[in-house]
């Protein structure tokens, strides 16, 4: 089990405690067990800290001891992979043995943030290619070889890379490269098993890896009963809701009742996205959990509990990895 957070600001609030709330989710959930603590790159988003996502995992890492924590992911195509290579060289030469690259080739945005950050929109279809020249900054140089430019700190480095996806394009290449595969079941369920099949169909042993690795994202929001955890869930609910009315904002308290906030289509496509969310009790969420790993094979599940109160957010995490 690991967790994904987005640093979520709630309404009223702002990103200095999305952080500190974030920080202190992370030393709990490195006490309680969980594996990793990624943080992912989101833009333009009034309801999402984690922007400057290198930035916050260094503030993660450094406030805690254990726990692995990355980037769930970098958007690569936003940025030059020597500026990655560079800054995760830099990470892991503080936090050694402990920092993951995932990297995802979307923006992270809409279409006009993403022409603010890159040079070129064309970008996420050079993917590969950046990938490629990024992996060779982490090389180390050989004897007598000689490089006109290197990624200091970074080269020689160690550090697993991972592709996130939510369709076939990364699962593919995730396989041909022999690199482990996380998929974003969170918000993309209906392509998990075709993604996750095609991973493993296009595996081929690497020297960092000689089986599939797969870790799944999905939803998970807890409670100490179904009823409470299903009036915590209208938090993301909303959340969604206001990605598809395209008016993002700041997380929402929970609601009695989301039959008066969305439409009958609305509430279908909210569902739809939502479908690999596990909701309810202990027991509830253990029985979804126990059926979804047994589905899909993961390797690996990444938590992301999208939840308005802090304590409750907590208890949800404490619930899943179980008490």
């Amino acid at each position: 089990m690991s967790v994904l957070d987005l640093a979520p600001i709630t309404e009223g609030s702002t990103a200095n405690l999305a952080f500190q709330n974030s920080l202190d989710l992370a030393r709990h959930v490195e006490e309680w067990g969980y594996n990793r603590f990624w943080v992912a790159e989101h833009h333009s988003m009034p309801g999402i800290a984690s922007s400057a996502t290198s930035v916050l995992i260094g503030f993660i890492a450094g406030g805690t001891s254990r726990i692995r924590v990355g980037s769930g992911g970098i958007m690569l195509p936003n940025h030059p992979p020597l500026v990655i290579t560079e800054q995760f060289g830099t990470l892991e030469s503080m936090y050694p043995g402990r920092i993951d690259l995932g990297l995802g080739r979307a923006p992270g945005s809409d279409q006009a943030t993403a022409k603010a950050l890159r040079r070129n929109l064309s970008d996420g279809d050079q993917f590969p290619s950046q990938l490629e020249q990024l992996r060779s900054f982490f090389k180390p140089l050989s004897e007598g070889e000689q490089a006109s430019v290197r990624a200091i700190p970074g080269e020689g480095l160690d550090i697993p890379i991972w592709l996130l996806g939510s369709s076939g394009f990364s699962a593919r290449l995730a396989g041909e490269l022999g690199l482990p595969f996380s998929f974003a079941s969170h918000f993309s369920p209906e392509n998990t098993l075709p993604a996750i099949r095609l991973y493993r169909e296009s595996f081929r042993p690497s020297a960092s890896l000689a089986e599939p690795y797969v870790m799944v994202a999905i939803n998970a929001i807890a409670a100490d009963t179904d009823e409470k955890a299903q009036w915590l869930a209208t938090s993301q609910q909303q959340a969604f809701l206001d990605l598809i009315r395209r008016t993002p904002g700041q997380l929402k308290p929970p609601v009695e009742s989301m039959d008066n906030i969305w439409s009958a289509y609305e509430k279908m496509l909210v569902d739809q996205q939502l479908q690999t969310t596990m909701i309810g009790s202990p027991k509830t969420v253990k029985e979804k959990i126990d059926a979804f790993i047994g589905e899909t094979q993961a390797d690996e599940l990444m938590i992301n509990s999208h939840i308005y109160d802090h304590k409750d957010r907590l208890r949800s995490y404490e619930i899943v990895i179980g008490e």
